[in-house]
Order: C-alpha cells, then structure tokens, then sequence
C-alpha cells in the first residue's frame, strides 16, 4: 500500500518578464546641434512586494555625445534616471505571496537607446528595456511513499570463525 506525504519547500510561484519603453529628455546648456553617440551604463534594480504587487526599483546613467556652436565644439552629458514598474506576475494556483516571498529580479534586456533627437537644447531619447521577475515563495509537493520500502543493504557476514576450547588447556 503507498501512502502520500507533503514536503513544504521554496520553489517558483510566480514569474513574469515585462518590456518597456519609454521617453527621457535631457537638457543641456548649448543648442545642440547634432547627437554624435549616447550610451545607457550602470544599471542597478531591485525587487520589493508592495501591498500585494511586485515593483521594480531601478536607475540607470546615460551618456550623451553631441555638438554644438556650428559643430565646432562637442560635450558629453551624464544624466541619471530612475525608475519604477509595476510586475503583473500571475501566481501559481495554491501559492500566495507572502511578505517572506523571494524576488529575483533579472534584467533580460539592457536599457538601451533605440532613438534621438534634438530640439534647441533638448535632447529626447527613447529606451528600452526587459526585466524578469522570479518569485520564490513556500509551497508543498506531495509524494508517495510506499510502506514495505527498505533501502538497506543486508550484511552477510563471512563464515564464524571456529574456536578451539582446549586450546589453552
């Protein structure tokens, strides 16, 4: 006859990735006249459970190369950006998030730059980014058990050993 147990463990409940795009401007103190390169660095994030809703907190820097007095100068802009997205993560049936659930948050795709422009002294860039969220919460696994189970390996012993009485005598 097997019977069933159940083990409660950490596992993944819940996971989800979401992409998002979006419009920053910059404002620089020249009228710009064209942008010669820009780059997104330092990515850093994290995830925290908030009345029952996963965000992502997160910040970047971009760097922005471009010209400027009849393209006769140029300058590099460092600008931060911070951030924060809401993760719609659908839980497993019979799991719940807890405020003891883990989040693990992966950055699936770097923000980068996939447009600019510029107007006067702005400069408007469109990112993009993906991130995927992981959620480790308890759960129970059930597994069955059979009663007349026995893993253990007999020992034979090897053949007594004859012992002589009167060997003393």
């Amino acid at each position: 006859m097997a019977y069933y147990k159940e083990i409660v463990t950490k596992a993944v409940i819940g996971k989800g990735k979401k992409t998002t795009k979006e419009n920053q401007v910059i404002k620089t103190n020249e009228d710009v006249n064209n942008v010669l390169g820009c780059w997104v660095i330092n990515h850093s994030f994290s995830g925290i459970i908030n009345n029952g809703t996963i965000l992502v907190n997160g910040s970047y820097d971009v760097n922005v190369w471009y010209s400027y007095d009849n393209n006769t100068k140029t300058n590099v802009m460092i600008h931060k950006f911070n951030y924060s997205d809401v993760m719609n993560v659908r839980i497993k049936e019979n799991a719940k998030l807890t405020n003891n659930s883990e989040i693990i948050v992966r950055s699936l795709s770097q923000p980068s730059v996939t447009d600019v422009s510029n107007n006067g002294n702005e400069i408007t860039l469109s990112i993009e980014k993906q991130m995927g969220v992981e959620v480790v919460g308890d759960t129970k696994v059930r597994v069955s058990v059979s009663d007349d189970y026995d893993d253990y390996e007999e020992i034979v012993d090897e053949e007594p050993i004859e012992v002589n009485d009167n060997y003393l005598a």
